[in-house]
C-alpha cells in the first residue's frame, strides 16, 4: 500500500523565498518517490502557483535555474489535489473569472 501525504505551505515567497522552495521540495520528492500527495497553501504561500511568480523564483531562493518552475510543475501535474482557501484566493488577486490567466498551467485548485 502507498503512503499518501498531506503537505501545508504557508511561507510567503515574498518574505522567505528559500524557505519556501524548501516546502515545495519535500512534497515533490514525495511525488518522484511514487506517493499519492495532496498540497494545501495558505495565505500568500500561493503566489508560487502564480505565473508571475513561478520563473522568477529560482533567483529569489538561490536556486538553479528552473529548479522551482520543475517543482511547482511537477506538482501541479503530479499531486491527488491541490487546495487553498478562497479567501487566499482572492488576498492575492486570483478570482474565478482570471483564475486561468493568473495561475500556472494546468493549475486547478480545490
Amino acid at each position: 500500500m502507498s503512503k499518501c501525504y498531506f503537505v501545508q505551505i504557508s511561507t510567503d515567497p515574498d518574505v522567505d523565498p528559500l524557505n519556501c522552495a524548501v516546502h515545495m521540495a519535500c512534497p515533490t520528492q514525495a511525488l518522484t518517490d511514487g506517493y499519492f500527495v495532496h498540497v494545501f497553501f495558505t495565505s500568500h504561500s500561493m503566489k508560487v502557483l502564480q505565473v508571475a511568480y513561478v520563473d522568477a523564483q529560482d533567483e529569489k531562493a538561490s536556486q538553479p535555474p528552473g529548479q522551482c518552475s520543475a517543482m511547482t510543475h511537477t506538482l501541479i501535474d503530479g499531486a491527488e489535489g491541490i487546495y487553498c482557501s478562497t479567501g487566499s484566493q482572492s488576498a492575492i488577486g486570483v478570482t474565478p473569472d482570471n483564475a486561468h490567466k493568473v495561475l500556472a498551467g494546468g493549475c486547478k485548485l480545490n
